[in-house]
């Protein structure tokens, strides 16, 4: 009998104990999706990799019409046409560039925590996340708390496994964010700036074109959904950890140290805080010798890839600047995240904050007492409790 997703989790911070195990006897396991669909669930980081950049396994069954699809969230010539495109405005120098400002708000927002106790999500995560993004974006500062209420909204809906009520409030949700990047984008036309968004609406290229209306509007959405709550969940979490782990002041250390960090950090936290979008074969394949038929529907755990023995020793200890594979957080092949670099950023100068302003910091309760969001793709705390500083 085919055991059904998700399965139990003990530890807040730790893998379901069954990873392991299916890991260890069947890399590429039969499973019950949540909504009881059959599908592979695959464990090991071979298996993973081979899927994530293996064009024989797609985002949408073979054959299946996308229409209106205009996102990255495709297969085949068109997803690969829109990623030449968005490319040129993705490139690393130009995000690069955006580090010392992520430092800056992430510096200002740990600076203005004031009294005993503070909620990191409330007060670094979220206003971190939410400023980065609508700094790419060129959303002014009078409308930040609408797009938050826009995109908290977009970043809750699950179209993957949820019933049909949930797909329709997503639909609704999602509908809602459209229009307001409508709004970004005619905005960005009449009067570009310096942010990511305008340089989409002026990238062109000789074959592929330019990036239409609709297809601007898609890039707004997804540039929200991949960095907006994924990014706030891994900050939070992250800083989460590292409270736990006693091991905050790491963030802050010499040359190298705090990147190696963020490394352990997001390996450890991988597919808590994001598992890469279901698959499906496109043909029949061979997976770490299971024969997979054409249309199944193959999950990817990063969670478990990531701490595969046969690829990071001692996989449960936190160990930064351990020798490993290279890690898959971001994806692997066609669909590597375009937005990797910010990302990091995001996780890297939050914890060099607390690190640096906040040495004292504490968690305010165990971690077993933290409550977590649990609907959307992405897991994250609710809230996460800290005390700054002790009262006489």
């Amino acid at each position: 009998m085919r055991p059904t997703l998700p399965f139990e989790r003990p530890r807040p911070l730790a893998p379901p104990p069954e990873y392991a195990r299916l890991r260890a006897e069947a890399p590429v396991a039969p499973v019950l999706a949540p909504d009881g669909r059959p599908a592979w669930l695959v464990t090991s980081y071979d298996a993973a990799a081979a899927v994530l950049g293996d064009r024989r396994f797609g985002l949408a069954p073979a054959g299946e019409a996308q229409p209106g699809n205009d996102t990255l969230f495709q297969d085949g010539e068109a997803h690969a046409r829109l990623r030449r495109l968005v490319a040129k405005a993705f490139a690393p120098r130009t995000l690069t560039a955006l580090r010392p400002r992520v430092g800056k708000l992430a510096g200002e927002l740990v600076a203005a925590m004031t009294g005993p106790r503070a909620d990191l999500v409330e007060d670094l995560a979220t206003p971190l996340s939410i400023g980065v993004i609508g700094e790419l974006l060129g959303v002014r500062a009078a409308e930040r708390d609408r797009f938050r209420a826009l995109a908290d909204a977009a970043g809750e809906a699950d179209f993957f496994f949820g019933g049909e009520e949930e797909v329709a409030a997503a639909a609704r949700a999602w509908e809602a964010l459209g229009a307001y990047a409508a709004e970004l984008v005619e905005a960005r036309r009449r009067d570009p700036g310096d942010d990511l968004l305008s340089t989409l609406v002026g990238v062109r290229d000789a074959d592929d074109g330019r990036l239409g209306d609709a297809e601007l509007v898609a890039m707004v959405t997804t540039i929200v959904s991949g960095g907006y709550v994924s990014a706030r969940n891994a900050i939070a979490v992250a800083a989460l950890r590292l409270l736990a782990e006693d091991r905050l002041a790491d963030a802050a250390g010499p040359a190298g140290a705090p990147d190696a960090v963020v490394d352990e950090v997001l390996r450890m936290q991988s597919g808590l805080t994001g598992e890469p979008f279901p698959r499906y074969a496109h043909e029949d394949v061979t997976l770490a010798g299971t024969r997979i038929a054409a249309g199944d529907l193959v999950l990817v755990r990063l969670e478990a890839a990531h701490r595969d023995p046969a690829h990071f020793p001692d996989p449960d200890r936190f160990v930064p600047g351990r020798r490993s594979s290279p890690l898959l957080v971001f994806g692997h092949g066609a669909h590597y995240c375009l937005g990797a670099v910010p990302a990091r950023a995001q996780v890297a100068a939050a914890l060099d904050a607390l690190a640096r302003q906040r040495p004292g910091l504490r968690l305010d309760g165990p971690v077993e007492a933290i409550e977590w969001i649990e609907t959307g793709p992405d897991l994250g705390p609710k809230a996460v409790p800290v005390v700054l500083h002790e009262v006489d």
